[in-house]
């Protein structure tokens, strides 16, 4: 298998060298996935952003805490923010709209990066510089606490913008953990006693030494075979190939029709809808169900436009004529052999069941 460093590593690369797979942490029990992630990255690029991230914050919470409590803060914060990204994979997300997926994703996607552990680090540094306030300088005051809100608003911004491809549940996880963390443990202070310092180094080993043991089961499993995506109708076929995640694709644009689709209906908004059309009409072909529900969607995008329902806010509306009714038990059907796929086929591809549908916004 061939790549080049600069473009994404093959998805079945980054499961092999221990990324998060919810498909495989609950089928297999391989509990190691919940540490690695934070070790590995998608490309060179990636790596390169987050260890300069690194640089800059790191140092700031090792002077404050001592390397000790840096290496447990680290293992700990990027632990979290892998259970934060593994309880948010939901096909119940198929029917949520864009705020919704910023956090919850319906895809089972390999996930690794560091940014969950830096999260963490600023989470740390924001909840020091309110703790401690008082006793800050002027210049700390600016740089920590408070003068961190801009730094995280705008990466907050820019999970959304990307929402497809950002684990932004990792980031919250690890954000909030860091906060956590922070509010019960103290900083190194000059007086602090032996005993103390003495629990942290223990911490500290322990956590490396978790880390040690879950690169030890990468290797031990490094040449089990990989999940397989079954379906109804055809041959079994991998869940991840060597050209990328089909189903991934298939996905995200399932996702990107629905919400075009709640756009139109809640805020008389249509921007998104060719888009989303060209989208479905470009996503890659599973299996016969799958494709015929994607074409069903567009169709039913293409008969919302059609309709005008977006061209006036839901309360101007007048009274459903038959047509809208008509359209309306459509899409609720569909929704209803949507969902009954992703608790069916769709688990084949990983994903956890899915909850009831949400009725149609009226």
């Amino acid at each position: 298998m061939s790549f080049s460093v600069l473009q994404l590593f093959p998805s079945e690369v980054l499961i092999r060298y221990g990324a998060k797979l919810n498909f495989l942490i609950r089928n297999s029990h391989q509990w190691w996935r919940f540490v690695t992630p934070m070790f590995l990255h998608v490309n060179l690029v990636h790596v390169m952003v987050n260890m300069y991230s690194l640089w800059v914050v790191g140092p700031y919470v090792e002077k404050l805490y001592g390397s000790a409590k840096f290496v447990v803060f680290w293992v700990f914060t990027g632990v979290c923010a892998v259970l934060a990204s593994y309880f948010t994979v939901t096909a119940a997300a198929a029917n949520w709209g864009p705020l919704g997926r910023f956090l919850f994703r319906v895809e089972d996607a390999p996930s690794a990066g560091a940014s969950g552990a830096l999260f963490g680090l600023v989470g740390i540094l924001f909840v020091f510089g309110i703790k401690f306030r008082h006793e800050l300088p002027e210049g700390f005051k600016r740089a920590f606490g408070t003068g961190l809100l801009p730094m995280i608003f705008l990466n907050l911004f820019i999970g959304y913008v990307g929402r497809g491809f950002i684990d932004n549940a990792a980031h919250l996880g690890g954000l909030v953990s860091g906060a956590l963390i922070a509010l019960v443990v103290d900083y190194r202070r000059p007086d602090e006693r032996m005993a103390t310092a003495v629990v942290w180094r223990v911490l500290q080993v322990a956590a490396i030494a978790l880390v040690a043991i879950g690169f030890l089961q990468v290797v031990r499993h490094f040449h089990d075979p990989l999940p397989t995506a079954l379906t109804e109708e055809s041959q079994a076929s991998p869940l991840i190939d060597g050209n990328g995640q089909k189903f991934v694709a298939w996905a995200q644009a399932m996702n990107d029709a629905q919400d075009a689709l709640s756009l139109s209906l809640n805020d008389g908004d249509i921007s998104k809808t060719d888009n989303a059309i060209k989208e479905l009409e470009s996503a890659p072909s599973l299996d016969p169900k799958a494709n015929e529900l994607r074409d069903r969607l567009r169709v039913i995008l293409t008969n919302a436009k059609s309709l005008k329902l977006s061209r006036a806010a839901p309360q101007e509306r007048a009274a459903p004529n038959q047509e809208l009714e008509r359209f309306v038990a459509g899409y609720e059907e569909w929704k209803k052999e949507y969902g009954a796929w992703l608790k069916t086929t769709g688990r084949s591809y990983g994903l956890v069941e899915m909850d009831q549908p949400q009725a149609l916004p009226k």
